[in-house]
């Protein structure tokens, strides 16, 4: 059987790494940071793990976490217009619930079990000229790091990315919300304002137990831009708590008496989006598949990290199965990154477009269709769900005709 390296330990390299092995693939893989490293660290930022998600995980047997976590079956979209705190608001439920864990619990867990099943872990951090003495040991490495010296290895690709802007980005993982009267605890609740810019907001389950992670997104320079430099973590978190009595009080309401779980669990990022080559060539002239983050950066706001992440490494493991034993050449690679891209180009189309709204007002069909998910729980319920399959906003949403013929066709539903 092949053998296969997987250079990181996230969300894509692990799933995939365990997918291999249980098809018997002899998996290598390397990471500079042992599980009890992982748990001690610093957050990432939090993802949620959508339903079609977390049924992949479950066939490979890697959701241990759906009993403890927070279900999240629902979330609410809150529109805010130019100069203005009352937002447009409706709510929507996905057609399964979805899970949000906090990235050192998870990579650390599934870290753990990978090597408890047989697979092989290094602990190390590896260089280019490493990944080439690597390259001619195995038959296929796989590149799960987008910074440093490896990430660079991989071109930037203007022909797919549509070129977003710098997203800075603060994080607080948070206790003592307060419910918003009628909703359940486990609501989502996302904000978007072309004033100042946009929030995630959702339920996760860390190492201290279930609590919130609120995360604010801006432009570097905007209104929200106030973190850098900031080091303490009460500093922060009252710096975020001021921002959102500011620009969005709905969010503040529940987060006015809210304290941080620890001094660890808050963050502050830059985030580049961008779209990258995905075959790199090393300087012995081997070559190196990239993955996931790796190749696919996306604005935070949107929500699809670990959505391409897992669809990724489930299409590279598709691929490698097909493939057998013929020969791995660049064409593969790069065939391997092409069928990903038929889906992740509808994830990386949304994130496009949803971050756009930070600079300018929605067009005007689709603050109809918002109108619309304010009056008919289908849309509202459209919406939602299209986070967790993103090809779907293509269908109804982005084009103005087929907007408007799916708003007349649920009206119409409605009146007979």
């Amino acid at each position: 059987m092949r053998k296969i390296l997987i250079v990181g330990a996230g969300q894509s390299g692990l799933h995939l790494a365990h997918g291999l092995l249980t098809y018997g693939y002899d998996v290598t893989l390397i990471t500079s940071q042992s599980s009890a490293e992982i748990r001690t660290g610093r957050p990432a930022i939090t993802q949620i793990t959508y339903p079609t998600v977390l049924g992949y995980e479950r066939e490979l047997g890697l959701d241990f976490w759906s009993v403890q976590a927070p279900k999240i079956d629902r979330a609410k979209v809150h529109a805010y217009p130019p100069g203005g705190t009352t937002p447009m608001a409706f709510s929507g439920g996905f057609d399964e619930y979805a899970i949000s864990i906090d990235r050192r619990v998870k990579m650390a867990d599934w870290l753990e079990y990978f090597e408890d099943r047989g697979g092989k872990v290094v602990i190390h951090g590896v260089t280019v000229s490493d990944l080439d003495y690597f390259s001619r040991m195995f038959d296929l490495v796989i590149i799960a790091v987008g910074g440093g010296e490896l990430g660079a290895l991989f071109d930037v690709d203007r022909t797919r990315g549509i070129g977003q802007c710098d997203r800075v980005l603060a994080q607080a993982h948070i206790y003592n919300v307060a419910t918003e009267p009628g909703e359940s605890d486990s609501i989502a609740w996302v904000g978007s304002s072309s004033d100042a810019y946009s929030i995630f907001f959702v339920p996760i389950l860390t190492a201290e137990g279930p609590c919130h992670s609120l995360f604010l997104v801006d432009k570097p320079g905007g209104p929200m831009d106030q973190w850098r430099g900031r080091t303490k973590p009460e500093e922060q978190w009252a710096l975020m708590k001021e921002a959102l009595q500011t620009y969005m009080p709905q969010f503040y309401e529940r987060c006015e008496d809210a304290e941080l779980v620890d001094g660890r669990s808050r963050l502050i990022e830059t985030v580049s989006p961008q779209v990258r080559k995905p075959v790199g060539v090393l300087p012995s002239g081997g070559r190196v598949l990239g993955i996931a983050d790796v190749v696919i950066t996306s604005d935070p706001f949107a929500g699809q990290g670990w959505n391409n992440s897992t669809r990724c490494a489930k299409s590279y493991l598709e691929s490698i199965l097909e493939h057998g034993n013929k020969p791995i050449d660049e064409e593969f690679l790069s065939g391997m990154f092409a069928r990903f891209w038929e889906y992740g180009q509808h994830a990386e189309k949304w994130a496009n477009i949803i971050s756009s709204f930070g600079e300018e007002p929605p067009p005007p069909h689709f603050q109809e269709i918002l109108q619309g998910a304010l009056t008919y729980s289908e849309i509202a319920d459209r919406w939602i769900q299209a986070w967790d399959y993103p090809p779907d906003y293509q269908e109804w949403l982005y084009d103005p005709e087929l907007a408007r013929k799916y708003l007349a066709e649920v009206k119409a539903a409605h009146e007979s």
